[in-house]
């Protein structure tokens, strides 16, 4: 513990630290200082939890020196020095929280049991705060032992529900107190933040407003928050705790309370799951229940589903749509009615109940081959077609909801038949294959590469071509070559060798070759007749 003794008397100082048995008052430290300024940078620096002040000194008063204590917050427990019994210095100290008004002359006895037990109140300060840190501490490292417990029994019933003995052992290893009866329920929330522009950043501020939000909505004195934790990417599971029988019709209402908080809140669509309850002995059962809905059941986005329900439903086989009616509608390029028919079948299978994720996938993958063999016999090149980060993402999350496989469908159909449109101008291919070359002159260009820029089949794109311009493929990169190297060796200092890498060509014999083909002329004696007609 330390003291800092402050007086624009230099020998009132001395006299505190000499006459003052501070060693005897386990004081470690003893400060000084002559005025408010350096009395101020000792507080800044140092621990400090006894201030003996003088009130009256020319560069500030003790007065003045403790108000700045207390907007600082430190704690110290402050004795005021004064000449004067002044009633106007009292009230003003007493205001301030001092701990001690004394008058001089100092008598050291006196002064000597003050400290004393200012002393004692700054240990009991030290104490209470010590006391409350560790409470807070104790606080956050329980919430993190229940989260820690609960995503293990949840993880854990991922493949198969944990037995109870396992639960038990948990319990014990975390030294919780939980009862085997005790009533548990599961509530699931899916988000769908899915825009493909969230990073870790917005991630983090993401969850914190969701846990917010959720901490906020479920408060209610009929069951206790055990943990709300992420149990996989945008899926969050909160565990909670009843005093009673459990009632789902609150529940319920709370789901719908937070779904709709969530799209002016959270700025996503959300779904809610409300799981069985039961004994704490049984959560596994609880849990696997719930997870196994969670991956089978094909949602509509901001609706709440209930375990229970979807329990007493049996499973039904797929019975695709009608292929050739939506066949018909690609070939006449009619994409609304396409995507109009494959909405109403989703719509009417989610009605139906005959819509899980194993069937949504079956369906998805008839769409998918359907598109593909109508891409594939206008010969372009699907593979190449369906590339990079937005397919990818809504492929991702196309079986997540309705929703999503309708965004993912429309993607699929609409890209089908803006290129199908492209494929039908044989003239804009033609020229954009033209400018490739011209730009790309000095690239490798076979006929392949030259096909994946258009997304067509080699084969077919090379027939197109020949039968828009009137020149084959090969022909037309060489005489583009050729150009370019005519004009180079007119208008540079290049070797030939450095003329025919520039053009595309690595092997200077087959260059020399096309070059005297296409001009007359092998190179070298081109590049000397241009050059020897410039100088004339």
């Amino acid at each position: 513990m330390n003291i800092l003794l402050v007086d624009d008397d230099y020998y009132v100082i001395a006299a505190l630290q000499k006459r003052i048995d501070w060693t005897l008052l386990q004081i470690e430290t003893v400060f000084t200082a002559n005025n408010v300024s350096q009395a101020q940078d000792i507080l800044e620096n140092h621990s400090v939890q006894i201030l003996i002040s003088d009130i009256e000194m020319p560069q500030g008063s003790g007065l003045e020196l403790l108000a700045w204590i207390r907007e600082q917050q430190y704690q110290v427990q402050t004795i005021l020095l004064t000449n004067y019994a002044d009633f106007n210095y009292a009230q003003k100290a007493i205001e301030l929280q001092s701990f001690e008004y004394f008058l001089k002359p100092i008598e050291f006895d006196k002064l000597m049991l003050i400290i004393q037990k200012a002393i004692a109140r700054a240990r009991e300060q030290q104490h209470n705060e010590k006391a409350i840190q560790e409470g807070q501490y104790w606080q956050k490292n329980q919430a993190k032992i229940l989260e820690h417990f609960w995503r293990k029994l949840v993880n854990d019933s991922t493949a198969f529900p944990i037995r109870t003995s396992a639960i038990f052992h948990a319990m014990e290893e975390q030294n919780l107190s939980y009862q085997m009866n005790e009533i548990i329920q599961p509530v699931l929330f899916n988000l769908f933040p899915h825009n493909g522009s969230m990073g870790k950043e917005e991630k983090y501020l993401f969850d914190f407003a969701l846990l917010n939000v959720l901490y906020e909505l479920l408060g209610s004195p009929l069951f206790s928050i055990e943990s709300i934790l992420e149990y996989k990417e945008s899926n969050w599971i909160a565990i909670l705790k009843w005093n009673q029988a459990s009632e789902l019709q609150l529940l319920e209402g709370l789901c719908t309370s937070f779904i709709q908080k969530a799209n002016p809140y959270l700025k996503c669509d959300a779904c809610c799951t409300i799981g069985l309850s039961g004994e704490l002995g049984d959560v596994g059962n609880i849990f696997k229940a719930a997870l196994t809905m969670d991956e089978e059941i094909t949602r509509s986005r901001n609706h709440t589903f209930l375990v229970e329900s979807y329990l007493q439903h049996s499973k039904a086989a797929y019975l695709p749509p009608d292929l050739s009616q939506l066949e018909e509608l690609l070939s006449q390029n009619n994409l609304s009615a396409f995507l109009a028919e494959v909405t109403g079948y989703l719509r009417g299978m989610l009605r139906g109940r005959a819509l899980d994720t194993s069937v949504l996938s079956l369906f998805r993958l008839d769409i998918v081959q359907l598109v593909y063999s109508f891409l594939k016999m206008k010969g372009i090149q699907v593979h190449k077609l369906y590339t990079g980060k937005t397919h990818d993402q809504l492929l991702l999350h196309s079986l997540a909801s309705i929703e999503d496989m309708e965004e993912y469908l429309n993607y699929l159909v609409s890209t089908a038949m803006k290129y199908r449109d492209f494929t039908s101008q044989p003239q804009s291919i033609a020229e954009e294959i033209k400018q490739y070359i011209h730009t790309h002159y000095g690239d490798d260009l076979t006929r392949g590469d030259l096909a994946e820029i258009v997304y067509l089949n080699p084969d077919y794109l090379a027939r197109l071509f020949k039968k828009e311009t009137g020149i084959s493929l090969g022909s037309y990169v060489i005489q583009v070559r050729i150009a370019a190297a005519k004009h180079l060796l007119e208008t540079t200092h290049h070797s030939v060798y450095t003329v025919a890498n520039k053009v595309g060509y690595s092997n200077y014999s087959y260059f020399s070759k096309l070059f005297k083909q296409e001009v007359g002329l092998p190179p070298n004696e081109y590049k000397k007749d241009q050059h020897s007609q410039s100088v004339l």
